[in-house]
């Protein structure tokens, strides 16, 4: 068994592994990925059930100041250590960085560290991508009525999923859902900027873009310890990294359509100072000024957004020919 670190309470910098050979083909093996932040308390249960699932599991320790990376490590995991907490999106690169040098395998799932997952339902969660249907499988709370579902979080999720579904262009019903499959498509082609929570929202970004096939399958969530983050902080985070995927990835949207409505109102003030000017043939100058200055922020942003949007459809074109090779 490799294991990256090995004295008790040792902090080594991230181990980042070079990717396996380009067109190597991949083995057989199922290899599970768990991102972990101070997850001592539950981490050994869930990588002794995740062994009896997969053929390796590795633990991405993300700089956790508990016991987490001695006790994934004592229950058989491959352990990759971050020297201080550098957030779920750095992790999940770190953790399928190793997965492909070590193991390259035919299919990386992701679960979380936390014990909500049942690792048990791996079967169902890499079906299609054995099956050759799928590139992308996650695994929703929501497809099925097994999962006793806070009722603040059905509401934050069905917003989160209406922000990403629509923003990205691919629609899934658990967004926001850890336990994951990638094929070895996915994984060749999938690189997170997103450092937080809101990686898997871009994973939806990223599919779109590379033209990955994505598929559900449901799964059962379990709900039997409290959160360790207070809702509205953590929904705040994973609105805060949508939001600047949306920036990011649409920036046509993000930026062109409020400088469209921008410009137009500024355009509808102007007809107002035009108005005052022919009833009262006195030019209305602060009017004139707000007009004035929503027409050119207006432009400036919806001109932005054009031009970010055709720099990163340039990029998309030269990098797809890439993938193909």
């Amino acid at each position: 068994m490799a294991v990256f670190a090995t004295r008790r309470y040792a902090r080594y910098r991230p181990t980042y592994l070079a990717p396996a050979t380009a067109g190597s083909k991949p083995t057989t093996a199922v290899v599970a990925v768990i991102p972990a932040y101070n997850e001592a308390r539950l981490i050994g249960s869930v990588v002794l059930k995740a062994k009896r699932e997969f053929d390796a599991v590795i633990v991405v320790d993300d700089g956790s100041t508990d016991d987490t990376a001695l006790i994934a490590q004592a229950a058989g995991a491959v352990l990759v250590q971050h020297l201080s907490n550098r957030g779920k999106g750095v992790a999940i690169n770190t953790g399928i960085t190793a997965a492909v040098r070590q193991f390259n395998p035919a299919v990386l799932v992701l679960l979380d560290g936390d014990g909500q997952h049942r690792p048990e339902e791996a079967s169902v969660v890499i079906a299609p991508i054995l099956a050759g249907e799928a590139d992308v499988v996650i695994g929703s709370r929501y497809l099925a009525p097994t999962s006793s579902v806070p009722l603040h979080r059905v509401w934050a999720h069905r917003a989160f999923n209406l922000l990403t579904n629509h923003t990205s262009g691919t629609a899934v019903t658990d967004s926001q859902s850890g336990f994951r499959a990638f094929s070895p498509a996915a994984l060749a082609a999938l690189t997170f900027s997103a450092h937080g929570f809101a990686v898997e929202s871009e994973m939806q970004y990223l599919a779109r873009d590379h033209q990955l096939r994505v598929t559900e399958v449901p799964i059962t969530i379990l709900y039997d310890d409290p959160p360790k983050r207070h809702a509205i902080m953590h929904g705040w985070h994973v609105l805060n990294g949508v939001l600047r995927l949306i920036g990011q990835y649409r920036p046509l949207l993000f930026f062109g359509g409020p400088g469209l409505i921008t410009l137009l109102a500024g355009l509808l003030w102007g007809l107002l100072v035009v108005q005052i000017y022919t009833r009262t043939l006195e030019l209305a100058i602060g009017y004139a000024l707000i007009s004035a200055i929503l027409v050119i922020v207006g432009t400036l942003s919806l001109f932005t957004g054009i031009m970010l949007h055709s720099i990163r459809a340039m990029f998309l074109e030269h990098a797809r020919p890439h993938e193909a090779e």
